[in-house]
């Protein structure tokens, strides 16, 4: 499709209308006659997008467009500045856009800009294949699971294939197929959405490419790509707009790719893919292309999606609500898609995620390679996020450069977050045995509950001598949150609950906080401990989220709700937050055993070590036992055995997790 210039059949008059005014969009500027301190990437999408245009129209005003940012690139002496100059992103994307470009509209340049056009490319390309080969097993030569790698490899090889230069498209062939076989499965990316948005579009690029130019057809190869929109799908807030900002996200809009969406829906027979497509591309888009903080962003795909549509492919709203990616241990559950839904996501894995946490170790051990390169991955294990009523109520701080475990939703040891933070890349260099995991996991299609524990002791600095950390998390059918936080160390012991928000929590009712973002509320209450009064105070989250501009700063305030225990060799969180203007009311169920609380209507009963659950009316072998409306079947974890109201319901050998009944 890329190098041919060929859509699928039918008819496109959207796609098309958006490449025609993307074509003219940069009419009204210069192009820059010396390089520009900041990124250069853009300009390879101005030259590109009326280089289709005119491929798909004829209108010489879109030739003549082209030519002029064409030859704007082509002057400057280096492609970057500021960060690794022609042999990074800017070099990347220039040689991707610009050789397509000499591809579409080359035999109708004047001879001297396609002859300079086509020197310029092969000097870009023979530099970055050099660098490349130097740097095997460093950077981004060998980062497989990392958007640098992505970009640069695509941008070789697309200049490879217009070009004939082979050693540059083998070269990127061999490390696409092992970016294929390495990727989780699952469709997971540690990079977080805004990363994801940014780097998954060059894979599409890369296997268009490869299938249109070879004959060879990796799309099915590994799991990654064909499970990659679900991942993407259940990090967006209820009403679509925008997106759960685990990792490095610049904010909170700038998780869309249209064109991604489309190439994945064709593929893959996604009609969730198409439908959100649709919307991205039509009803989201100038407000994508507005709030978004990635540059270039979601207007210079306007090619792609022109390329990538297919109009046979059916759409089709997204119903699932509940989803559990293992490989980066995330739970994502949700009460449905509405505006005023209610969301929260969950996550706890080793750096990068499972698959890429122990492959790297292997290439470390076995080549002396440093291929996990997971700068945008947070010390956030345990971590969540919360929406409702279309606001975000529990926060992620979202891009940081010194990342920290007290920026976000979690716990801390004598004030102390994750061992080896306060830095970019905290998981560089760290004990392969330093890894966070999720267990007892419950969630499905059919069942309206979500729960997972998350394993984060071994996060910390082992002098503070934590044996255990453990957080459960419950999400309940109505979008209640229950969070029992246990925890166990050597020697005595503060343990901090940090909650992160926008906006200064409120004292609430019954000792409660409340939480409030626009006219979205919601009410926290801790259960336990009752002598560990809560502390509001700001925190400052300082951020550069591009190395092409190493003088941009951004700060960003968060509101941080913390309670801290006298000092203990143990101790007990029981925490719950209840969204809704006027939440229902959370009561603790007295337990001989275990923890629980209810809210009428809903119970939760917890106990994810001892797996004993004792009460007046529940008798349980099991790490949870989750009871709604009356009539309705109970739910359970890792439970052997279950007796409610004297009648046993599940005695069994293994432990089960599921609907009993």
């Amino acid at each position: 499709m890329l190098l041919s210039a060929t859509p699928p059949p039918g008819p496109r008059p959207a796609q098309r209308a958006r490449l025609y005014e993307e074509a003219a969009r940069h009419r009204g500027l210069v192009p820059p006659r010396t390089h520009p301190l900041a990124s250069i990437t853009w300009l390879g999408p101005a030259a590109s997008n009326p280089a289709l245009a005119h491929r798909v129209g004829g209108d010489p005003a879109h030739l003549a467009e082209s030519r002029r940012w064409i030859e704007a690139a082509v002057r400057l002496p280096h492609w970057g500045k500021a960060h690794m100059p022609d042999h990074d992103l800017d070099a990347g994307w220039l040689l991707h856009h610009l050789s397509l470009a000499y591809r579409w509209i080359g035999d109708e340049l004047p001879d001297g800009v396609r002859a300079l056009l086509r020197y310029k490319l092969l000097l870009q390309g023979r530099r970055m294949y050099e660098f490349a080969v130097a740097t095997e097993g460093r950077w981004w030569s060998s980062s497989y699971w990392q958007n640098h790698n992505w970009i640069c490899y695509a941008g070789l090889a697309t200049a490879g294939y217009v070009l004939g230069k082979e050693a540059w498209t083998e070269r990127a062939k061999d490390n696409l197929g092992t970016v294929l076989d390495l990727m989780p499965d699952d469709g997971s990316h540690a990079e977080g959405v805004v990363y994801w948005r940014y780097g998954v579009p060059f894979l599409a690029i890369h296997l268009d490419l490869l299938q249109e130019a070879e004959g060879i057809d990796w799309w099915g190869r590994g799991g990654f790509l064909a499970n990659t929109f679900r991942y993407r799908l259940h990090q967006l807030a209820p009403g679509f707009a925008f997106n759960v900002d685990h990792g490095d996200c610049h904010d909170r809009r700038s998780g869309h790719s249209a064109a991604l969406y489309f190439r994945l829906a064709a593929q893959y027979g996604i009609p969730e893919a198409q439908w959100l497509g649709r919307l991205a591309s039509g009803e989201l888009l100038w407000q994508e292309a507005a709030e978004s903080g990635v540059r270039p962003g979601i207007l210079p795909e306007a090619s792609l999606e022109y390329l990538w549509y297919d109009p046979s492919v059916a759409a089709a709203r997204p119903t699932e609500t509940r989803a559990f990616f293992p490989d980066l241990g995330l739970l994502a559950a949700r009460t449905g898609w509405d505006d005023d839904a209610t969301l929260v996501s969950f996550k706890a894995s080793p750096g990068g995620g499972h698959k890429a946490w122990e492959t790297a170790a292997k290439h470390r051990a076995e080549l002396g390679w440093e291929t996990l390169n997971q700068g945008h991955h947070h010390p956030d294990s345990g971590s969540f996020v919360l929406v409702s009523q279309g606001a975000f109520l529990a926060v992620d701080e979202g891009y940081s450069n010194r990342k920290r475990a007290a920026h976000h939703n979690l716990l801390l040891v004598d004030g102390q977050g994750y061992a080896d933070e306060d830095r970019y890349h905290v998981y560089r260099d760290i004990p392969f045995e330093r890894q966070a995991r999720q267990r007892d996991v419950l969630v499905g299609p059919d069942c309206d509950w979500a729960h997972a524990t998350a394993e984060i002791a071994a996060m910390y600095d082992p002098v503070l001598g934590v044996r255990r950390l453990d957080r459960t998390l419950v999400f309940t059918p109505a979008g209640r949150l229950v969070l029992l936080d246990l925890a166990e160390a050597d020697a005595e012991r503060e343990w901090t609950f940090l909650l992160q928000t926008d906006r200064p929590t409120e004292p609430g009712p019954d000792g409660g906080r409340l939480i409030r973002s626009g006219t979205a509320t919601a009410l926290v209450r801790q259960f336990a401990p009752l002598d560990a009064p809560a502390v509001s105070e700001a925190t400052e989250v300082e951020a550069n989220p591009t190395s092409s501009t190493p003088e941009l700063r951004l700060t960003r305030t968060l509101h941080t709700l913390s309670s801290t225990t006298a000092r203990s060799a143990q101790a007990l969180f029981l925490t719950v937050i209840v969204p809704g203007a006027a939440p229902a009311a959370a009561e603790r169920v007295p337990c001989a055993q275990g923890q629980g609380v209810a809210f009428g209507g809903e119970t939760v009963l917890l106990s994810p070590v001892a797996r004993r659950i004792r009460t007046a009316s529940v008798s349980a072998d099991a790490a949870a036992v989750l009871l709604g409306a009356e009539g309705s079947a109970p739910y359970v974890v890792a439970a052997t055995r279950l007796e409610l109201d004297g009648r046993v319901l599940l005695d069994v050998p293994e432990p089960y997790t599921g609907k009993v009944g």
